[in-house]
């Protein structure tokens, strides 16, 4: 029998970094996971997405034997704590998928042992420990122990998030809290102990959910200063500068793995309660539309300057954002401003660029696209240059250089307000930015 202080299913972003982190504190850690590509990088200490300072951690827990993973569960393995942290993708319906969590609990069952302790850290909509996870692992007879522990860490800087944040607990009783908290206070000393799975489950949810919906306000203080033909980022940093009382975001693409899926889960746990969450679904709509209604500008701005239809246009920055930095294309807005600008003009040469994602993984995720090895490349003799995250190096030159490098009357939308701080001079008359359409010299 191979036992093991913790057994992580599922070696994603959750729980690589979280099995990861917790064979750094000394455990023993099983990791399962289906996909060989990712087990066999794991085992060779090569995380398979880009996180600051997980692969050294991995390195050092894996040459140490701390962090063993597999694709295969055999049926000697047993631990007293199993944690769940498969993905939650949306369904083509926009709900939320629940075969990789049944599939996920599953395995747990076929080797829980009297007394285990099963932690559900997967992000899903409400109920979904009580009535899906309990009774599939209740199934097996034995005795177990159920938490919903949801992680919360920033993508980029989790590794460090996963030892300062709070880990929230939740669970029906006293005992199933300490036994949850006890393994998480090995990684934080602050844990939040609440009265149930569900509590704990809603608290993720409205997180992400809060964050999203501040963003889409700032998106729609971004088009009515559009429409009145003022600067949008002017508006916003005034309008709170030494003012405690107003915080409001900045404009931008709003999405990833994360803002982009979340919302949803949250609305459909209360649809399905006969509660219909307004402003949730409205700062969805707003952040998703987003892409469309900023490429009728580009796309008007590209007939008004003369470009023909197959003139080249520049993407920078595919990735769902560049600070802190990731290389996660999952649920990117860039994406959809991607599907945009090719459905407007189909005929023109789009070229890819970004400063993380590698150029093997960009040509294997764009096909038929031409994919540039540095920002330069992309914009070079382009009509258009859209910015479409906010790495810091996509704003090392101003635009006013950029713009000396496409063609004439060439310009530059950026969705990131990179450069709306700057002055007229390094701006130049080819700028114009979410909230800032009047161009440079408006």
């Amino acid at each position: 029998m191979k036992t093991y202080d913790v057994v992580i299913v599922g070696l994603g972003y959750v729980g690589l970094t979280l099995a990861t982190s917790m064979a750094e504190v000394g455990l023993r850690v099983f990791g399962f996971e289906r996909r060989k590509d990712v087990v066999d990088l794991t085992n060779q200490g090569k995380p398979h997405f880009s996180e600051i300072g997980l692969e050294e951690a991995l390195t050092r827990v894996v040459r140490s034997g701390h962090l063993v993973a597999s694709t295969t569960m055999d049926p000697d393995i047993r631990s007293e704590n199993y944690v769940i942290t498969v993905g939650t993708p949306l369904n083509e319906n926009g709900k939320a998928r629940l075969d990789m969590i049944e599939n996920a609990a599953g395995q747990v069952a076929e080797h829980l042992d009297d007394g285990a302790l099963v932690i559900l850290r997967s992000t899903v909509k409400c109920g979904t420990a009580r009535n899906i996870v309990a009774p599939i692992l209740a199934k097996t007879g034995k005795k177990f122990h159920i938490a919903m522990c949801p992680e919360r860490t920033l993508e980029g800087n989790a590794i460090q998030e996963l030892r300062e944040l709070p880990q929230i607990v939740g669970a029906d009783t006293e005992e199933e809290r300490a036994r949850a908290g006890a393994l998480f206070r090995r990684l934080t000393h602050t844990i939040v102990d609440v009265s149930s799975l569900e509590s704990a489950e809603i608290i993720k949810l409205v997180d992400n959910t809060y964050r999203d919906v501040q963003f889409g306000f700032a998106n729609e203080v971004a088009r009515l200063c559009d429409a009145v033909g003022v600067n949008g980022y002017e508006v916003i940093t005034s309008g709170k500068l030494g003012y405690k009382r107003t915080n409001v975001a900045l404009p931008g693409l709003v999405g990833g793995p994360c803002l982009g899926k979340d919302p949803h889960i949250l609305y459909e746990s209360a649809r399905e309660r006969g509660v219909a969450l307004e402003i949730t679904k409205a700062g969805r709509t707003v952040n998703e539309r987003q892409p469309f209604e900023t490429m009728d500008f580009v796309v008007s701005e590209l007939d008004k300057r003369g470009f023909p239809a197959d003139a080249p246009i520049a993407m920078l920055g595919m990735a769902f954002k560049g600070l802190p930095i990731t290389d996660d294309l999952r649920g990117a807005m860039s994406l959809k401003v991607l599907e945009a600008l090719r459905e407007a003009r189909p005929q023109a040469e789009i070229r890819l660029f970004d400063p993380v994602v590698s150029l093997e993984k960009m040509r294997e995720e764009f096909p038929g696209y031409r994919v540039c090895a540095t920002q330069e490349e992309a914009y070079e003799n382009a009509a258009a240059a859209l910015i479409t995250n906010n790495h810091p190096r996509l704003a090392k030159h101003a635009p006013a250089e950029i713009v000396t490098r496409m063609l004439p009357h060439g310009f530059i939308f950026d969705y990131w307000n990179h450069f709306s701080s700057r002055s007229p001079e390094e701006l130049g008359e080819g700028y114009f930015a979410v909230g800032n359409r009047m161009g440079a010299t408006a």
